[in-house]
């Protein structure tokens, strides 16, 4: 829920492997999230993420396809923060850039996506954390609109873990919803690593999914 702070780089790098039906996996590796604080409110963001689908194919056997994903430029905004029940909150959005991904996964135009988070803290170590939004896909004008529901806990000053329920619904397709849960551990105050998996709760979901990941925070010296 927080923006990094002015003059700040941070990046962080994931990885993750879904199954998404009985004859297609997918990996993403990595996904690179670079961030720049811009001022104590907003961050400048920017998103690569390489992908490889496994699909099995019968007779010819299992095929694997390695492609980058349209790189998407963003921001997030730091609207206000919590006051007794009205949450913290931020915008979230990003756009999706046209010919810049492999031609397997190339999109037409311009593909914008947005979450409004919120966050209530309920006691000094617990939190709930929600947020809605839309995303494009690039090709139709029809959006997914996207939720995600999650509670936090601060297990001590370095741990940190959460449930996650999360998913989209979107116009003539079948809605996707799914559980999730992570731990993450504060290896400095600069650094922190954690590690996630989940599974669909409904038929058109991923059946399941395991993710990894790296963050690293450069504070930038004033000259």
């Amino acid at each position: 829920m927080y923006t990094i702070p002015l003059h700040s780089i941070q990046l962080e790098a994931g990885f993750n492997v879904q199954q998404n039906d009985a004859n297609n996996k997918e990996y993403y590796s990595p996904t690179l999230l670079s961030k720049y604080g811009i001022n104590s409110r907003i961050e400048l963001r920017l998103m690569t993420t390489v992908t490889t689908s496994s699909t099995i194919i019968i007779p010819q056997g299992t095929t694997h396809k390695t492609a980058l994903e349209p790189i998407e430029i963003g921001a997030k905004i730091r609207l206000w923060e919590a006051r007794k029940w009205v949450p913290k909150t931020s915008l979230l959005f990003h756009f999706a850039i046209p010919h810049t991904a492999g031609k397997a996964n190339d999109i037409n135009k311009i593909a914008p996506n947005f979450r409004f988070t919120f966050q209530n803290a309920l006691t000094k170590k617990i939190a709930i954390g929600y947020n809605l939004g839309a995303e494009w896909d690039g090709e139709s004008n029809t959006p997914a609109y996207v939720y995600t529901f999650a509670s936090g806990l601060s297990i001590s000053n370095r741990w940190y873990g959460y449930i996650e329920a999360f998913g989209e619904i979107k116009k003539g397709w079948p809605s996707q919803h799914s559980l999730d849960g992570g731990i993450a551990y504060n290896i400095t105050n600069d650094c922190k690593a954690d590690i996630s998996s989940g599974f669909g709760i409904s038929p058109a979901a991923p059946s399941w999914y395991v993710a990894t990941g790296v963050s690293v925070r450069w504070r930038m010296k004033k000259h």
